[in-house]
């Protein structure tokens, strides 16, 4: 670690600051879309960063890894959708839509950590990083500037392309000896508090993240659409989960995640011409599938297909994105849209969620194929989950003791008198 992660992390920097030097300049334009700069950030840093602190020894890495990708992802992420979207001979412009995307490309790596959270070292995630977003880059241009589909809120090409990535790099580190449910795969009282922390904030900012870069016209309708559907997902979560349990206690497992699968489906469509009622529909149907992904099909998945899903990214990110694919296409199916002059059609959308599925998997099982390489290192299954791997874990306060010489002596006394 000390050698290998610390070389590779200042090359690439290196190398990102040369590039930045030949190819990028500054853009002095509107500033307008900073509040909503400010909400992404705090969602990709804050958001993301505390929900996956629900492992009871594995909060340092939870947040820190979370930040060393975010600050790395969007850097090259900066520079990959700049080089695909630049006009020929230009220099990548960097203004506040620009900040937002980069944010958006490193939302995809960090959904994809969640699902091999605890089972691989920073080595492997800053290279899963680099690759993911370089992939992510490749598909976003192919929806928007090949296929010309609309994904305003990244249902498909975050979310849905995020989850099925990890997915696939899980299944080629698939490890037989976390078959057995690991002693530090586990929550804590005070762990699952932090993790609600991140699912609070990603759920009052994700109107937010939808509307972000939306036509300024737009931006109001997806906002609200946005909104609804979280609220009746929230609502749709917290009574399944209540049914679902035989003593109709809630889960915090459900409350964490489920809750959010609203604003995850409905971004595809957030800004299309869509009535709230529908919107709300939308939430309501992924915290149905969420909630249901997490109780039956995770399980499956770990015992059936060999996918360890550690924070069942594919229950929150990669059904609900799904979803969010599904009904843009039935609402440009039921009724012409057009979108800076392009006309959306049904076939479109449809090639734009295969493009987003395929590309994942592909690219998650190379990236797989690589992180497994014997050069990288792999951290002990008895290590899994476990923070002091990797960082200075301070040792816990002990409770003090009581002083058993001063109550030997007034127990003596009192068999004395």
């Amino acid at each position: 670690m000390r050698f290998k992660f610390s070389i590779i992390a200042l090359l690439l920097e290196v190398v990102f600051i040369i590039l930045f030097g030949l190819f990028v300049e500054h853009d002095t334009g509107n500033t307008s879309l900073y509040p909503y700069f400010k909400d992404v950030h705090v969602m990709i840093f804050i958001g993301f960063g505390f929900l996956m602190t629900f492992l009871k020894k594995y909060g340092f890495t939870s947040v820190g890894i979370n930040m060393l990708i975010a600050a790395f992802g969007l850097q090259w992420g900066t520079l990959m959708q700049g080089f695909l979207h630049r006009g020929e001979g230009g220099k990548i412009p960097l203004n506040i839509k620009s900040m937002i995307n980069a944010d958006f490309s490193t939302a995809t790596a960090l959904i994809s950590f969640g699902a091999v959270l605890g089972k691989t070292n920073p080595v492997q995630m800053l290279l899963l990083t680099f690759l993911e977003i370089t992939a992510f880059a490749v598909n976003e241009y192919l929806v928007t500037e090949i296929f010309q589909a609309t994904d305003i809120g990244a249902s498909m090409t975050i979310h849905a392309f995020g989850a099925y990535f990890g997915l696939a790099v899980t299944l080629i580190l698939y490890r037989p000896g976390l078959k057995n449910k690991h002693a530090n795969e586990e929550s804590s009282y005070h762990s699952d508090i932090f993790a609600m922390i991140g699912t609070l904030f990603l759920w009052l900012f994700w109107p937010s993240f939808n509307s972000a870069i939306a036509a300024e016209n737009d931006q109001t309708k997806t906002i609200i659409n946005t909104y609804y559907s979280l609220a009746a997902c929230a609502v749709i979560t917290f009574a399944l989960s209540s049914l679902l349990d035989q003593r109709g206690k809630f889960s915090m497992v459900l409350i964490q995640n489920a809750t959010l699968a609203g604003g995850v489906a409905v971004g595809t469509c957030a800004d299309l011409t869509i009535d709230p009622f529908v919107a709300m529909c939308i939430g309501s149907i992924a915290g149905i599938i969420s909630v249901l992904g997490f109780r039956f099909l995770t399980p499956v998945l770990a015992s059936k297909l060999k996918i360890q899903d550690t924070c069942g990214v594919h229950n929150l990110h990669g059904l609900p994105g799904i979803l969010g694919g599904i009904a843009s296409i039935v609402v440009t199916a039921t009724q012409p849209e057009t979108k800076k002059g392009i006309q959306l059609t049904a076939g479109k959308q449809a090639s734009a969620l295969g493009s987003t599925i395929g590309i994942a998997l592909l690219g998650g099982a190379l990236t797989g194929a690589i992180l497994r390489l014997p050069i990288w290192g792999q951290v002990s299954d008895q290590n899994c989950f476990d923070d002091s791997a990797y960082w200075e874990v301070p040792e816990e306060e002990k409770l003090p003791e009581i002083n058993s010489n001063n109550y030997d002596e007034h127990s003596r006394f009192e068999a004395i008198m």
